[in-house]
């Protein structure tokens, strides 16, 4: 692979606003990508996959290049360098590489990945942590296969067409999907490509959503006609899946404390033609209490840490903060407390995270169980979903069922 300049000057400007300033990863690429109308996907694709690699791998890059934050420009090369190297990239004759230290770069690497803390790049608290949790085997499995680069799923709009159809069609298109056994709207695309471009999707036949992240509906057991409540709807991917399930038959309330994530869900909606869903923003307390007792079927996906999703946001890990796993475990549970009580007598609740601390979850469920609110439910079934056993992102459901 021969580096470009231009190319390589938008990976560091990129890293420059992700370090030192605090931008999301995502966001940052998106702008990046703009760039250059003349870019083609190759480009793109180098530009997004670098910088993604070298915010997943900054402590372990950090270390070996001797670099400490805040990181100037001379710095960010540096770890560049590190990337480079140990992609096998010859590095070309600029200033930013001269005396790059080559062997010793992969003599560092070789020592410093006898250290999980290095090896998989995380911050020694959360190192500490999911080994508590999880304990050392299992999380040193988890913490490979999170960094890992996560697959492409898209999950096909039923209400729209069926996935044979939509293979085609997106085969006719140049793009090669495989169909995934165990999840029954998913297809994975072969190979990474921008598929928001398409018809396809710009007629709402398939939204892009983890295979593990389509489980949840699933979970919920729906059914046309019933009243459905999505407690904490985001920007509606789930809730869409739901629409789905239900064949647009029935009734779905999303709500949320975000007014402008619910806007995205209306438009998603439509490109969707999901005509069942009401968004109701959070704006007081008298927006819960009209639904007390009045759902057949309730979806809480909490806000956690989610270290389940770390392949897709890697930069993550570097804005978490010990204090926020504490406050999101009583969020979490002031959430369940209070948005059970809109589950009538008979009807079922889901709770569900992506993370994969037993803390934000089994434990989570049993406080619950064991309070006032929870008495009258029981658990019916739960999932523990780990990256390094599904392939796909780590999530955790549970289904509950209110009895009389």
């Amino acid at each position: 692979m021969r580096l470009h300049r231009n190319l390589c000057f938008s990976v560091i400007d990129g890293l420059t606003l992700i370090f030192n300033e605090g931008h999301y990863a995502d966001k940052v690429i998106q702008q990046l990508l703009k760039r250059d109308k003349r870019w083609g996907a190759r480009d793109r694709a180098f530009v997004a996959e670098t910088t993604y690699d070298i915010v997943r791998w900054k402590r372990l890059y950090a270390e070996i290049a001797e670099v400490k934050e805040p990181f100037d420009r001379d710095n960010l090369w540096r770890m560049f360098a590190v990337w480079a190297t140990l992609k096998g990239i010859k590095l070309p004759d600029w200033k930013y590489f001269e005396e790059t230290p080559t062997r010793k770069i992969k003599g560092r690497f070789d020592d410093l990945s006898k250290i999980r803390k290095f090896k998989e790049s995380i911050p020694d608290w959360i190192d500490e942590l999911g080994a508590k949790e999880l304990g050392d085997k299992v999380w040193s499995k988890e913490m490979e296969a999170l960094n890992e680069q996560a697959d492409v799923i898209l999950r096909v709009n039923t209400l729209k067409t069926n996935k044979e159809k939509l293979q085609e069609e997106l085969f006719d298109l140049g793009f090669e999907t495989e169909i995934l056994p165990d999840y029954p709207h998913a297809l994975k695309l072969k190979e990474r490509a921008n598929v928001f471009t398409t018809d396809a999707f710009s007629n709402g036949f398939f939204e892009v959503q983890d295979a593990s992240s389509q489980l949840v509906a699933e979970f919920l057991n729906v059914q046309p006609g019933m009243r459905v409540v999505d407690a904490c709807a985001g920007a509606g991917g789930k809730t869409l899946h739901i629409a789905s399930l239900m064949e647009n038959k029935g009734q779905i309330i999303a709500l949320d404390i975000y007014e402008n994530k619910l806007h995205e869900l209306k438009r998603r909606a439509k490109r969707n033609s999901a005509h069942n869903i009401e968004t109701r923003a959070i704006d007081s307390t008298k927006v819960i209490k009209k639904l007390y007792d009045k759902a057949d079927r309730v979806l809480i996906d909490a806000p956690c840490s989610g270290l389940g999703v770390l392949r897709r946001n890697p930069d993550a890990k570097w804005k978490l903060q010990p204090d926020f796993i504490e406050k999101i475990k009583t969020t979490q549970q002031d959430i369940l407390q209070q948005y059970s009580k809109l589950v009538k007598v008979g009807g079922q609740l889901v709770y569900a995270t992506c993370s994969i601390l037993p803390s934000e979850n089994q434990e989570q469920i049993n406080t619950f169980l064991k309070s006032e609110a929870g008495k009258s439910f029981t658990l019916l079934k739960d999932k523990k979903v780990l990256s390094h056993q599904s392939g796909f992102d780590g999530f955790y459901m549970a289904l509950l069922e209110r009895k009389e």
